[in-house]
């Protein structure tokens, strides 16, 4: 039995599709117009999207703008529902005569294309009365009594209409989701939405993952603010559930940039959330449903709306999915109402024709594109399938039914208000229409961005409003408490939306970053050139007179030195964070323990007038020159420590610049960073110590000088360093770093070699020996 139902399913869709698929279209489905009216005393227009126009290859129009050659014609009718209940509740209530007796309903329907241009205009026809004539602005044409506008889905369709409604405080029903922008009175101040503020289903969707175990699942939402507020949702609840997210995808807005990019990582799992409203998901369903994405769990909150339907399967991807929908009451007697549809009974409607034509085999006259009576026996709406127009109402059509009533009630009291009241002396009755109903309130409503403060002594209804705190919003109006926003964003300056922070760090392209960039390499070239300048004049006598190895030596480490203040500069990463602090360390203890051993040997040298046996084997030795590997190796064993114990790594400073994420990299261990930093000041004061002992020695070229002035600048700029560090934040904290390894290597090149450069280069008579033995002979003298 069930066989028998399942293949007599399966055909009966197939013949729906082929006949959809191979019916020869006539012109007249083209040429009817796009609008419709339904008579009435009072109009109610009604902007609903039941089919688009789209383009696949974008060939503009020779002269028409906006428009396209290749244009196509793409019809929603599974949304022809809206009109339904729409046409089902205003007979209803013209049929009840305790319900505005002696005044009828009416509607002007008006297509949605989802282009802001041509909705704006179709209200503007609507309120002028012009149909597609001239529009006159503040002008009734037509002479119309209009009660409201009735628009969705998208809440996009709805703040564009709102925008233009609320220059004439005309009232505005929205029969789509409940947004919280659009409850914004200060923006859309005549705009009511029907459905209500749930807030349940998220945590109804993680109690389902808890109660079948699915504890990895992935995320679909829309980019937009309601994406974004629904995803701290899901993370909350996820997070106090113990269910974790597999991954989480933003809907794009244009497909072709993102379209590979979106499907990555889809098999991580087997149960996918997708949360949204119809028209956000709609270019979603059509690529899943393309794409057969089979064994999988969908879990969603709305239906799938298949708009092409030659690519509708009995089983796509689709079937078996779970949709969660909110609870309200639905109406057999509307289902009874779809049955006795036909195009004959409301010969108004442009749709009921178009639809018995593609699925009934009906025609059209030739001449005046008229509906003839040629069509299947027994056609009714309610034997199409449910993929092109369901016979459950939906959560929208409710809306609309309940909205339609909710005009005609406030019409009925303002009827009964207008009996009441006595008529002018000219015979003519006051009337009353929505927009003219005074306010009665203690306190004006406190706005996004502010928050409300009882005041003491007075009712609850009489308040301050305050503005929200740093980093905190409210996005509705009459809030008492404001959101706090995560800490990956920021509120805005009206305090009504988190913003994403955006994550910095000190790049080569900042200002700051360049500059630091390239005075290091600058520097470096420098120190090359004094190298080479060296290495050309090396058997000459000032480069010989302080052990010119050393020299060569402590040239090159200051070069390293240089170099690794560029390991500052960058977006950091794990490895860039540990050879910052490796390479800054172990460079500048070879270029302290350099200076050190030079001040000893000018020491051993001048010192001992009558070398001992010990002395005599530490000047034949070279001892000195031990002093680099030896005071290498204790740094070399301070950061060993330090790497193992406690090492460098990335840290996300959420507070140090508003409204940025900076990237910089954290030292692990303060007291094992301050220590290498106190090894290298010791090895600075060490250097410094001998070089004054030796200042007045008989040195020809006074390198002792010049070396305690280094060691002295060097100390000076890393005892500066630590107070001005800790000081700042943000980027500048890292430029200060680098900034001191700057200026330290340029002491030591500065002090110890510029003197010796210059008299090369600019005074070679003093660079010979004569010279030298004559002034080393004079100061002998005078010792």
């Amino acid at each position: 039995m069930f066989s028998c139902i399942f293949i007599s399913s399966l055909l009966l869709i197939a013949k729906f599709v082929l006949t959809f698929m191979h019916v020869n279209i006539s012109k007249c489905f083209y040429k009817i117009t796009e609008d419709f009216h339904h008579e009435g005393d009072v109009v109610i227009g009604a902007f609903f999207p039941l089919h688009t126009y789209y383009t696949k290859n974008k060939i503009p129009h020779s002269y028409l703008p906006y428009y396209y050659k290749d244009n196509y014609l793409q019809y929603n009718f599974k949304n022809y529902q809206y009109i339904l209940a729409l046409v089902f509740a205003i007979e209803e209530i013209n049929d009840n005569p305790n319900l505005l007796p002696n005044i009828s309903l009416g509607f002007d329907f008006y297509n949605v294309r989802f282009i802001e241009k041509d909705t704006l205009m179709n209200v503007c026809f609507w309120l002028t009365g012009q149909g597609q004539k001239n529009i006159l602005p503040n002008y009734n044409c037509g002479k119309s009594n209009f009660a409201t506008a009735l628009t969705g889905t998208a809440w996009t369709t709805s703040a564009q209409i709102g925008t233009l409604l609320q220059l004439f405080k005309f009232p505005q029903l929205s029969f789509g989701p409940y947004d919280s922008i659009l409850s914004d009175r200060g923006q859309y101040s005549s705009l009511y939405q029907m459905a209500s503020k749930y807030t349940s289903i998220s945590l109804g969707i993680v109690s389902l993952m808890v109660h079948f175990r699915w504890s990895w699942v992935g995320l679909i939402l829309p980019d937009n603010h309601k994406g974004n507020k629904i995803l701290s949702e899901f993370r909350e609840d996820m997070e106090r559930k113990g269910v974790c997210i597999a991954f989480v995808k933003m809907i794009p807005m244009t497909w072709n940039a993102y379209y590979n990019k979106f499907w990555e990582n889809m098999d991580e799992t087997n149960v996918i959330i997708i949360y949204g409203d119809i028209d956000s998901l709609t270019g979603l369903m059509r690529n899943i449903g393309q794409r057969l994405l089979t064994a999988k769990v969908w879990i969603m909150n709305t239906e799938p709306h298949i708009t092409d339907y030659a690519d509708y399967f009995m089983l796509d991807s689709f079937h078996g999915s779970l949709i969660f929908t909110h609870n309200y009451r639905k109406s057999f007697k509307i289902s009874n109402f779809i049955q006795t549809v036909n195009p004959y009974k409301y010969p108004e409607d442009i749709y009921l024709p178009k639809l018995w034509h593609l699925f009934f085999k009906c025609s059209f006259s030739d001449v005046d594109c008229r509906l003839l009576a040629n069509c299947q026996p027994n056609a009714s709406l309610d034997v199409l399938p449910s993929h092109i127009l369901d016979m459950v109402i939906s959560e929208e059509s409710n809306n609309i039914y309940n909205a339609v009533y909710a005009v005609a009630h406030s019409l009925h009291q303002m009827h009964l208000q207008e009996v009441q009241i006595k008529p002018h002396e000219n015979g003519e009755a006051i009337a009353f229409f929505p927009w003219q109903i005074p306010q009665s309130v203690c306190s004006e409503s406190c706005g996004p961005g502010f928050r409300k403060v009882t005041l003491e002594g007075k009712a609850i209804c009489c308040y301050n409003c305050t503005p929200c705190a740093d980093n905190e919003i409210s996005n509705e109006t009459d809030v008492d408490q404001c959101v706090k926003c995560p800490e990956s964003h920021y509120s805005n300056t009206e305090k009504n939306h988190c913003l994403q922070k955006t994550v910095i760090f000190l790049a080569y392209e900042d200002p700051l970053g360049m500059t630091l960039a390239c005075i290091a390499l600058c520097l470096s070239a420098l120190t090359a050139f004094v190298i080479g300048v060296f290495v050309k004049y090396r058997d000459t006598p000032i480069v010989k007179a302080n052990n010119r190895g050393l020299s060569y030596t402590l040239l090159i480490t200051i070069t390293f030195c240089l170099l690794c203040s560029l390991n500052f500069i960058g977006q950091p990463n794990t490895a860039s964070c540990i050879l910052q602090q490796n390479i800054f360390g172990v460079a500048f203890t070879v270029a302290l323990a350099t200076v050190l051993a030079k001040a000893i040997t000018v020491v051993l040298a001048f010192k001992a007038t009558f070398p001992g046996r010990m002395v005599r084997w530490l000047m034949t030795s070279r001892a000195p020159n031990y002093i680099i590997p030896l005071c290498t190796l204790i740094q070399l064993f301070i950061c060993g420590i330090w790497m193992t114990m406690s090492p460098p790594f990335i840290h996300q400073d959420n507070h140090a610049e508003h409204g940025h994420i900076l990237l910089l990299c954290n030292k692990g261990s303060s007291v094992a960073f301050h220590c290498v930093l106190g090894y290298l000041c010791s090895l600075a004061f060490g250097g410094y110590t001998m070089a004054f002992l030796s200042r007045n020695l008989p040195d020809t070229f006074n390198e002792s000088k010049f070396l305690s002035f280094s060691m002295v600048v060097f100390f000076c700029v890393w005892v500066t360093f630590l107070p001005v560090y800790h000081s700042t934040k943000g980027k500048v904290m890292v430029a200060v770093e680098v900034f001191s390894i700057l200026a330290s290597s340029t002491a030591l090149l500065g002090f110890i070699f510029a003197p010796k450069c210059y008299i090369i280069l600019f005074r070679p008579e003093k660079n010979s020996f004569h010279r030298i033995k004559d002034k080393t002979y004079s100061r002998w003298n005078k010792i």
